[in-house]
């Protein structure tokens, strides 16, 4: 086959509680999705499949998804019955390879096998990127299958920024930072002037959260660390705490790991904060009425604006803040809680241009530029599949 032959690939971001999937043509021709969907609510007593083929919502049903492997084979079964072309590659979105696996690369044996040995440093995420990768061997056991790691990005950290001042053998363990949602920075970086020339921060604010410092394109650090929960506020993930607050639950609640990581990762963040919710957008509507819903958004945008000055400094300055992320490209009263206050370091927001966002939101004077770009984390899957996949022809 050659490299110019356009090829059918199909992105899988594998989850417990959803499957995102898309499935895009690339060739010569360029680049193309051709179809988009999920399925979604998976374990709770009714759930979602929806495909959109083009711009047609081809299939959009309610349906019992008890188990992440009954999500799967809807996914499959959707696939099939809206004629899409038998995929020449899949790509996994992979949260963390821990430290064996760090850069983008086709699933072999040997690399499912260290995937299934990393679980603890992704508990959260491996589990149902696993069951994904085994999934798609059982329909399709020919047809290559490419890993996409959200730490490759990071790999540019210096050792400075990427080692955790604990004994130095827990380093030589592979307990480090390592970062995340590397795949949407990778992207933002591939649609910024020159890669991103200068110092950049992207803030990648969604659901889970983290910001990158960029210099020239390469990551310098990032606010997430050994696993996604570190970090910036969350929806539900409480980001960075003392660690003497979990030897206090230890000891003095009696709590254990399994507690412990659900405190951590399920019921803290947003959700712990407000007592209601941890979606952004349901705690905005909240705020006017619900003085705990507006504590849990004042102490997000906290969190953010310090991090944008920690990251500054490890810059040595600031030439462009870019939003992206669900809360990053849709909520402007979020945009502006966390820039307003930093207009002494150069952030000037438009307070027009970020209500209704094309790209930049920064005022023309402004020292900093802002800008707004929609994150497409499964373009970049695609792009890494299309690379790696053998040249022969292989079945379809």
């Amino acid at each position: 086959m050659s490299i110019a032959t356009t090829r059918h690939i199909l992105c899988l971001n594998s989850g417990s509680s959803s499957i995102k999937f898309a499935v895009f043509a690339l060739g010569a021709a360029g680049e193309k999705k051709r179809a988009e969907g999920a399925a979604e609510r998976i374990g709770q007593s009714v759930g979602r499949l929806w495909l959109r083929w083009g711009e047609e919502q081809a299939i959009d049903r309610q349906l019992a998804l008890p188990q992440q492997q009954d999500a799967l084979k809807a996914v499959f079964a959707a696939l099939a019955e809206a004629r899409c072309a038998t995929p020449d590659g899949v790509g996994h979105r992979i949260v963390s390879g821990g430290p064996r696996h760090q850069t983008h690369c086709l699933v072999d044996n040997q690399v499912l096998s260290d995937l299934r040995a990393s679980l603890r440093f992704a508990p959260l995420h491996l589990p149902a990127e696993i069951a994904a990768i085994e999934a798609v061997q059982a329909v399709w056991p020919h047809i290559p299958q490419v890993a996409c790691f959200d730490t490759a990005f990071h790999q540019s950290i210096p050792e400075m920024a990427s080692r955790l001042p604990l004994p130095r053998n827990l380093w030589q363990e592979g307990v480090r930072k390592y970062g995340f949602h590397g795949l949407s920075y990778e992207y933002i970086i591939g649609r910024l002037p020159n890669h991103a020339t200068g110092k950049t921060i992207i803030a990648h604010l969604g659901n889970g959260a983290s910001m990158a410092a960029v210099h020239n394109g390469q990551c310098r650090d990032t606010t997430m660390g050994l696993t996604p929960t570190g970090g910036l506020v969350m929806g539900t993930r409480s980001g960075d705490l003392d660690p003497g607050v979990l030897l206090y639950l230890m000891a003095e609640k009696g709590y254990n790991a399994g507690q412990l990581e659900r405190l951590l990762n399920h019921l803290s963040g947003l959700l712990g904060i407000s007592a209601s919710s941890g979606d952004m957008q349901t705690l905005l509507k909240l705020r006017g009425g619900d003085p705990h819903a507006a504590q849990a958004i004042d102490i997000f945008a906290y969190s953010a604006r310090k991090a944008i000055g920690s990251l500054m400094a490890v810059l040595g300055g600031l030439d462009r803040l870019v939003f992206t992320g669900g809360i990053g490209e849709h909520a402007a009263a979020i945009r502006w809680a966390i820039c307003r206050p930093l207009l002494g370091l150069g952030l000037e927001i438009d307070p027009v241009a970020n209500e209704d966002p094309e790209l930049r939101i920064s005022m023309p004077h402004s020292p900093v530029e802002i800008l707004v770009i929609p994150t497409n984390e499964d373009l970049m899957i695609a792009r890494h599949c299309h690379r790696l996949l053998p040249t022969r022809e292989h079945h379809r």
